[in-house]
């Protein structure tokens, strides 16, 4: 199989919410495959230093301030990325928050947000995106970034895994509408990883911690760099024919229902 298959030379890749965590991690693998990453955010500082960040790594991003739940300023935010950078092949919709509260005491305000940013606005950029795509007949790939909360339950994240278990089906709804265009949409479903966020409960001790060390078959959290390789291929020819699938990049833990904790 030629590498070519999965270079991204010439590609122009927007990721949302790439100015950290995982985001950045994927959007670190895109440009180093190739292509030229745009990412966006809602904190120009945080974007400016994201910025600095991709700097670090060799690559020199594009970045843009906008809120990917107000469809206005996704509409002139594309319109200016076209004119600026370039006509979009890569949309990786990474944006998201998660509200830890357990359901009997969660406001329907709060409910609404983790819907908003979680699963409406994937759903406003994509759309967006693809009128373009389907416009220049030029075919296109998305991703959407999902969760094993698409397939697991959790106390306190009813919102989150509803709008993840939402996107997962979004997906598969945007591969049956738009594969005709040549557009390859799919998803990524992480598991746990090493990131700033998670810092303080990967300590040898914390029950957290033993209990995914224990939980994961690898016995370990993700690097954020794992993410790289599932992204890439999503992104490129290697994955013409893939479409409407979810990529589970958890180190098993899907795959079982655990071991015991005596168990070698």
């Amino acid at each position: 199989m030629s590498i070519s298959l999965f270079d991204l030379t010439g590609k122009i890749a927007l990721v949302t919410g790439g100015s950290h965590g995982l985001g950045m991690a994927v959007a670190i693998g895109l440009g180093k495959a190739g292509a030229k990453v745009v990412i966006n955010g809602t904190s120009q500082e945080r974007l400016e230093k994201a910025k600095a960040d991709y700097k670090a790594e060799g690559l020199d991003v594009e970045v843009y301030r906008f809120d990917v739940t107000k469809e206005q300023e996704v509409i002139n935010s594309l319109d200016a990325i076209e004119k600026e950078v370039g006509p979009i092949d890569i949309l990786v919709n990474n944006a998201g928050i998660i509200k830890r509260i357990p359901m009997v005491d969660m406001p329907v305000e709060e409910w609404q947000q983790v819907i908003d940013v979680d699963l409406t606005a994937p759903f406003i950029v994509s759309r967006h995106l693809a009128k373009r795509l389907i416009a220049r007949k030029s075919g296109g790939k998305i991703i959407n970034m999902c969760s094993m909360m698409s397939e697991l339950g959790r106390n306190t994240v009813g919102a989150y895994a509803a709008a993840k278990g939402g996107l997962k089906m979004l997906t598969k709804n945007m591969a049956t509408e738009w594969a005709r265009f040549n557009i390859q949409v799919n998803g990524i479903g992480p598991g746990y990883f090493a990131t700033s966020q998670t810092a303080p409960i990967r300590v040898d001790g914390h029950p957290f911690n033993d209990f995914i060390i224990q939980r994961t078959p690898a016995g370990k959290w993700g690097d954020p760099s794992d993410l790289a390789g599932a992204a890439i291929f999503l992104s490129s020819k290697a994955s013409d024919f893939v479409n409407g699938h979810i990529l589970y990049v958890d180190g098993g833990i899907l795959a079982t229902i655990g071991k015991p904790s005596n168990e070698a």
